[in-house]
C-alpha cells in the first residue's frame, strides 16, 4: 500500500486541487511536500519537511487531513488512517511546542471572534471585520478603517481578523503592528542608515511590510506628525493598495477628522469602508463583565456588576478597571465583596452627580432605542403590539420616574386621555407580576434612563 499512494501521489494531489477545495497555495505548502515515511496497520505516516513546510502539524490535522484521507481513498480504492512526523526529531521537539502566540505575540491577549461581545454599539464593526476575515483576498473592503475613542474594542477586532486568517488561511502572509512599533523600526532603519553609510536597512523594512498579504495597523494617528514615519507608511499602503493587498487601518477618528492627513489619503480610507464603535449602553457593559469575569477567580455578584455597568459607560478597559479594583480592595481589607464594598471602591470613579431631570422625551428616547422604533411611531395612533406595549411601558416609566400626573403624561404622550394613561400603567404592572422577563426588561430600563 505504501508504494501504492507514493505511485498514485500525483493523482491524489491532482484530486485535492480539483475537488478538495483547498486552496492551490496551501496544498503547494502543506499537502505536495509531504513524504510517506511509513505504512502499518492500515496507518499512512507522513513527514513533513520542516524546511519547506514550517510548523503544520496541527494545520495538516485539523484542516487537510480529512481531505487527504478522501483522495487516498478515492485515487487508490484504500481507505487509510494517517498521522503526521517532522524530518528529525530535534526540529520536532522544538516545533511541537512552539504555539501561534510564540510565532504572533499579540494574540497572546486572547482576542478572538469568539470572546468578542456584540452590540448595536460595534455591530456594524465586527460584521466588516469578519467579513474581512473570512475573505482576505476578496478586497470586499479595502481598506478596512476601524475608528473609535479608546478602550472600545478596535484592538480587539484587530487581533481577531488576524488571528482568524493565520488559523484558517496559513498560506498568507499576516503582519500586525502598532504604530508606534512602525515608527520605531523606521527610525532605526534610518539611524542604521546612517551609521553603514547606505540604504540597505530600509530596503529591508520595506520587503517586510510589503510582502506581505494582510496588514493590520494599529492607531494610525500616532504617526501622522512624524514626516518621516508617515511618508515611509503611505509609500508602503499604496504599494499594498494596488497589489490588491488587504489593509486594516484602525484610529481614534474616522479618516475626515484626520486633518493634518493629506487629502488624497483621507480619500483612500475613506474608499474602502470606514466604521465606528460607540460606547457599550448598559446591557453590552453588563455582558462585557460577565464574559470578562469568566476568567477571573473571584465572581461578582450581578447586582455589583449591575452597579458597574449603570455607572460606567465610558469604555471597556474602564469597566474592566473597576472589576479589578472591587477586587483588590476586598484583599486589602480583608472584606467580602458587597454592594457597600464596592460603592466604596470605585468612589472615586462614580461620583454622584446632581439630580439628573427626567423627561417624558428623555424616557421615550430611551424606550424607543430599546425596543429598535422612532419617537414619532411612540407618539402616534398606531396600534400593533409592537407599538402598542412600548408605549404604554413610556407611560408607566413616567408614572414611576416624574412627578407628573396621568394628564401631563397623555398630554405629552401624543395628546391622549389620563385614563389611556391609567389603562396602561395597569397593563404594565399586571404583565410585571407574572412575567420575571419583562421584569428584567423594565428594571433595565429604569437603569438606562437613572443609573
Amino acid at each position: 500500500m505504501e508504494n501504492e499512494i507514493k505511485r498514485q501521489w500525483s493523482g491524489i494531489i491532482t484530486y485535492l486541487k480539483e475537488k478538495s477545495g483547498i486552496t492551490g497555495p496551501a496544498i503547494r505548502t502543506f499537502v505536495e511536500p509531504l513524504e510517506i515515511y511509513s505504512y502499518k496497520d492500515g496507518v499512512v505516516i507522513f513527514q513533513i519537511n520542516t524546511e519547506i513546510q514550517g510548523d503544520c502539524i496541527d494545520i495538516l490535522k485539523s484542516r487537510y487531513d480529512s481531505h487527504i484521507k478522501v483522495a487516498i481513498e478515492v485515487v487508490t480504492g484504500q481507505e487509510v488512517k494517517t498521522d503526521y512526523i517532522y524530518s528529525n526529531e530535534t526540529v520536532s521537539t522544538y516545533l511541537k511546542g512552539e504555539t501561534l502566540t510564540d510565532k504572533y505575540p499579540y494574540l497572546k491577549s486572547g482576542h478572538s471572534f469568539d470572546t468578542f461581545v456584540i452590540s448595536r454599539s460595534n455591530a456594524m464593526a465586527h460584521a466588516a471585520a469578519v467579513a474581512v476575515a473570512e475573505a482576505p483576498t476578496s478586497q470586499i473592503y479595502n481598506p478596512l478603517f476601524l475608528y473609535s475613542e479608546s478602550g472600545l474594542g478596535k484592538t480587539h477586532l484587530m487581533h481577531s481578523i488576524a488571528r482568524h486568517i493565520i488559523e484558517n488561511h496559513p498560506e498568507l502572509n499576516v503582519l500586525y503592528i502598532m504604530s508606534e512599533d512602525f515608527t520605531n523600526q523606521v527610525i532605526e532603519a534610518i539611524r542604521t542608515n546612517k551609521k553603514k553609510g547606505d540604504t540597505s536597512a530600509t530596503t529591508n523594512l520595506r520587503k517586510k511590510f510589503r510582502n506581505v498579504d494582510v496588514l493590520l495597523i494599529d492607531d494610525i494617528q500616532f504617526i501622522i506628525d512624524k514626516e518621516a514615519t508617515q511618508i515611509e507608511f503611505f509609500n508602503t499602503f499604496e504599494a499594498l493598495y494596488q497589489a490588491n493587498k488587504q489593509i486594516v487601518i484602525s484610529s481614534d477618528k474616522p479618516p475626515r477628522d484626520l486633518s493634518e492627513l493629506d487629502e488624497r489619503y483621507r480619500s483612500r480610507f475613506n474608499s474602502g469602508l470606514p466604521v465606528d464603535i460607540q460606547p457599550p449602553d448598559y446591557e453590552t457593559s453588563m455582558a462585557i463583565l460577565k464574559n470578562y469575569q469568566e476568567n477571573e477567580s473571584i465572581k461578582l455578584e450581578d447586582k455589583i456588576l449591575s452597579y458597574i455597568a449603570a455607572n460606567i459607560r465610558s469604555n471597556i478597559r474602564d469597566l474592566e478597571g473597576a472589576y479589578k479594583k472591587i477586587i483588590f480592595l476586598s484583599k486589602l481589607t480583608h472584606q467580602e465583596i458587597t454592594l457597600e464594598l464596592a460603592e466604596d471602591a470605585l468612589k472615586d470613579i462614580i461620583k454622584p452627580d446632581n439630580a439628573k431631570e427626567i423627561s417624558v422625551d428623555f424616557i421615550v428616547q430611551i424606550v424607543a432605542d430599546h425596543f429598535n422604533l422612532t419617537e414619532d411611531a411612540i407618539l402616534s395612533k398606531r396600534r400593533h403590539n409592537s407599538v402598542v406595549i412600548p408605549r404604554q411601558i413610556c407611560m408607566y416609566l413616567c408614572k414611576e420616574l416624574t412627578d407628573l400626573s396621568t394628564t401631563d403624561i397623555g398630554e405629552k404622550l401624543g395628546n391622549r386621555d389620563h385614563s389611556t394613561v391609567i389603562h396602561g400603567c395597569s397593563k404594565i404592572e399586571e404583565k410585571l407580576r407574572v412575567d420575571n422577563n419583562f421584569k428584567n426588561v423594565i428594571d433595565i430600563l429604569k437603569k438606562k434612563i437613572n443609573p
